[in-house]
């Protein structure tokens, strides 16, 4: 009970900075970056549509996001043609019309590459008064916006796609949670959707966003299930954790942003720009292996519909083990990078979506690579020269893959903590769990509820990969973010 109490003054937000300085990021925003936020506020006020702004303010948009997000990027329509179509327009907001090229808020948002979220507290790739207030596509705001509008057929393909300017207006502010429970049949009316507009809406898009998924999974897009747990507050403590779980809500915004990016990618072929790639993995003899091991043969040559066919199977065999097969053959494919394409350039194309043309363009609050693409889209529109050269969307890209890769350590690195936090109140209680990796520095094992890993350091001789038991915790240790188990 002692060690239990000296946890308790851990303060995680601070190690969440240090952890953050360890990885190469600076949170702290500099003074350059306050003074030109102090103009924000004389921008935000001149919201009016003219000839080149379309006025797009009376649609039923919606966003839908996470229970507590403020930087809100996008939101959605959709209208049923006569023939059955649906045109989808997806918003995303305008950030170039607050943040110039080589500015001091451009030049932090161009260090740091991306929002790092942290569990405990969160690190803006932009100042707050930006990021959450100005440009966020918050309920019952005017704001400028970048809309990409695209055409989906009766069997989930896309007709058209368009992109141009518009002042747009967040009609209902929604959650995953809430909305999700409600398509599913297993929650009520979430509050901000009492309108009879925007709950035909939902029902429109959840109805297209579900053809879209099946058109991307007949095409060789894999299904993969990541495990991400979420801490639980009260009075500011953590004294939970639950398992994020995927919903119709979560898939809906996912298969529209897909649909958005590939519109967007497929508009700038004709100047050079940053695409988002998954090469096709190297190690395909690897995951050919893998299938064997579970009873299913895969092709010699790489296929990403024949693998998200095995994929499927071994989702329905066996639930329990899946995210874990899920994360081993992420691993093999290899990470998600973002690349120079220059006009008239190869195609490397995006392995895991099953698709030639993709660039990150949704989440310009929180992703620097969207900010550039958004600008490449704003000069083409106006016919302007392209604001970045070759060379410089080449330094781009290469510095988002890798601060990108250090913001995925940082969330790692304080997810383990945070679970520490919260498994240190259930020191002795038994669990289900799964032998996730044996090691020579030992072997590891992850519960079920909640999806927590840690090591087997008592008992456990002779198991193996996917091998199921019931543990004991036995100890936990914040300050490192161990978890450790004993074999029962």
């Amino acid at each position: 009970m002692a060690k239990t109490s000296q946890h308790q003054h851990i303060d995680l937000q601070e190690i969440a900075r240090q952890v953050m300085r360890a990885r190469g990021f600076d949170p702290d925003f500099p003074p350059q970056v306050r003074r030109q936020v102090k103009g924000l506020k004389a921008h935000a006020s001149r919201v009016s549509p003219n000839v080149d702004i379309q006025d797009l303010r009376k649609l039923p948009w919606s966003s839908i996001d996470n229970d507590t997000s403020r930087d809100l990027d996008q939101i959605e329509v959709a209208e049923r043609s006569r023939n059955g179509d649906v045109k989808v327009r997806v918003a995303i907001a305008d950030l170039d019309v607050f943040v110039g090229k080589e500015t001091p808020i451009d030049a932090y948002a161009g260090f740091e590459t991306t929002t790092v979220y942290a569990g405990v507290t969160n690190f803006p790739m932009l100042p707050e008064e930006l990021c959450y207030d100005a440009s966020s596509l918050v309920e019952n705001a005017d704001r400028f916006a970048i809309v990409t509008e695209f055409v989906v057929r009766s069997d989930g393909t896309l007709r058209s796609g368009d992109i141009y300017r518009a002042i747009v207006r967040n009609h209902a502010q929604l959650t995953y949670v809430a909305v999700g429970r409600w398509l599913e049949g297993k929650g009520p009316v979430p509050p901000k959707a009492s309108s009879p507009a925007i709950q035909a809406q939902l029902k429109l898009q959840d109805a297209v966003a579900q053809k879209l998924k099946q058109r991307r999974y007949e095409q060789g897009a894999l299904y993969v299930e990541s495990i991400e747990i979420s801490p639980v507050f009260q009075r500011n403590k953590i004294v939970d954790i639950v398992n994020q779980e995927k919903s119709r809500a979560t898939d809906l915004i996912e298969d529209f942003m897909i649909a958005a990016n590939g519109v967007v990618a497929r508009r700038l072929e004709g100047v050079s720009s940053i695409r988002r790639v998954v090469k096709t993995p190297q190690r395909w003899d690897r995951i050919v292996s893998l299938a064997a091991a579970n009873g299913s043969k895969l092709p010699a040559a790489p296929s990403s519909k024949a693998l998200n066919q095995f994929l499927l199977k071994r989702k329905a065999a066996d639930p329990d083990h899946f995210a874990d097969l899920s994360l081993a053959v992420i691993k093999l494919i290899g990470r998600g990078e973002y690349v120079l394409e220059q006009k008239g350039g190869k195609r490397q194309g995006h392995f895991g979506l099953a698709v030639q043309d993709y660039a990150h363009s949704t989440a310009p609050n929180r992703r620097f690579a969207d900010m550039v693409t958004q600008r490449l889209i704003k000069a083409m529109l106006a016919g302007n020269p392209a604001p970045y050269t070759d060379s410089e969307l080449a330094a781009i890209a290469q510095d988002c893959t890798l601060k990108e890769d250090q913001a995925n350590r940082v969330e790692r690195d304080m997810s383990k903590r945070i679970a520490a936090v919260a498994m240190s109140r259930r020191i002795g209680e038994v669990f289900s769990a799964v032998v996730t990796g044996v090691k020579p520095q030992g072997t590891f094992v992850r519960i079920l509820h909640p999806h927590v890993e840690g090591m087997l350091v008592q008992g456990g001789a002779r198991l193996d990969v996917g091998d199921r038991l019931q543990v004991k915790l036995v100890h936990t240790d914040i300050a490192r973010g161990y978890i450790d188990f004993a074999a029962v």
